[in-house]
């Protein structure tokens, strides 16, 4: 349980699309994990998601680190992430969320969990979540000079007020690290609220074949209309596969773009991983796909691939009719490491 008092509840952030600017604001790379508020009061340690969820049960070897720290009674804000290979996983991240304890605990051994603390809420007898986020931080980075030389699965994520230094962040996103989170240094932390704090990411481009759609529930002027495009890469062998999918279509650009797909419709097209059943933004008609030549290619935006797929919609930049479909391949989705952030958050 949470210590007496403390509500288990996030502080969230608007998006926007620049980073402001200004001496009101403190920037921190905007991790990509799970967010978690971690309580100890004493031998008792709480972690929750943002949505209120328990995470200690899949993360065992967080809980045994937070009660290796000389702080008995805290509470922190911050991310779970899982280090492979010099960079942050999002993909072994969430094969820790397994409903077999057996399994639990061979990963949290294999793929152990880093914890990077970037609020404190609560230490001792002191609730700090009432004051600014300039008083909170100093207290953190003391906290994080006792303790996380003892629990190095605990680690203090960097902030900066420099403008210059959020710019670097954002531009080397990659790897873990998806953008920018600026934070108002004036203002107290405040629960389920969005006040205060801005999210900025880092959006990349990438060329994809139209493999395939999928028609919408809704009839456009008596007929069935595109509903969403099917994106494919090919890989080194030449095989396409399915990696995404885009809504993001305008209503009066339906017609014309389902008659134009419609008239190159085939059998097959993904020869590599094809699109699969519902989801969770599909509708009914979800395991219902029409096939089309690789005929096509448009550039998209998207913000996280992972797994070989978008884990998001993508939005349609443009139109690539330069572009041969045999060009659109999975080695432009290869992401640099963010390495200056990994050296900033290593042990001391």
């Amino acid at each position: 349980m949470p210590p007496r008092g403390v509500r288990m509840e996030a502080m969230e952030a608007r998006s926007v699309d620049a980073i402001p600017v200004g001496k009101e604001w403190q920037y921190e790379p905007k991790w990509d994990g799970f967010r978690c508020l971690l309580a100890r009061d004493r031998d008792a340690v709480s972690m929750r998601s943002k949505s209120g969820q328990d995470l200690a049960r899949y993360f065992p070897e967080i809980v045994a680190a937070a009660r290796d720290l000389r702080e008995r009674r805290f509470v922190l804000d911050g991310e779970l992430v899982v280090e492979v290979g010099g960079q942050f996983s999002f993909d072994d991240l969430l094969q820790r969320i397994h409903p077999a304890a057996s399994r639990v605990q061979k990963l949290s051994r294999d793929t152990p969990a880093l914890f990077l603390a970037f609020d404190l809420l609560e230490l001792g007898d002191k609730k700090l979540a009432d004051q600014p986020l300039s008083r909170r931080r100093p207290q953190l980075e003391k906290l994080a000079g006792r303790n996380f030389s003892r629990a190095p699965l605990f680690r203090l994520s960097p902030a900066s007020t420099k403008f210059g230094d959020a710019e670097r962040w954002l531009q080397s996103a990659g790897g873990g690290s998806d953008g920018v989170v600026a934070k108002r240094l004036d203002l107290p932390y405040q629960t389920g609220k969005r006040e205060g704090v801005q999210k900025i990411k880092r959006y990349r481009s990438a060329d994809c074949v139209i493999g395939g759609f999928r028609y919408g529930e809704k009839l456009q002027a008596g007929r069935k209309a595109v509903a969403s495009l099917l994106l494919g890469l090919y890989d080194a062998d030449g095989l396409l596969h399915h990696v995404g999918f885009s809504s993001a279509i305008k209503a009066k650009d339906k017609p014309a773009l389902t008659e134009r797909l419609e008239m190159i419709a085939a059998t097959k097209s993904f020869t590599g991983n094809a699109p699969g059943g519902p989801s969770r933004w599909s509708t009914r008609r979800s395991s219902e796909w029409q096939a089309v030549k690789p005929k096509y290619v448009v550039e998209v935006s998207y913000d996280h691939f992972t797994g070989g797929r978008f884990r998001h919609g993508t939005t349609i930049l443009r139109w690539r009719s330069d572009k041969k479909a045999d060009q659109c391949t999975m080695e432009q989705m290869k992401q640099k490491i963010a390495r200056d952030l990994m050296r900033a958050i290593e042990p001391a």
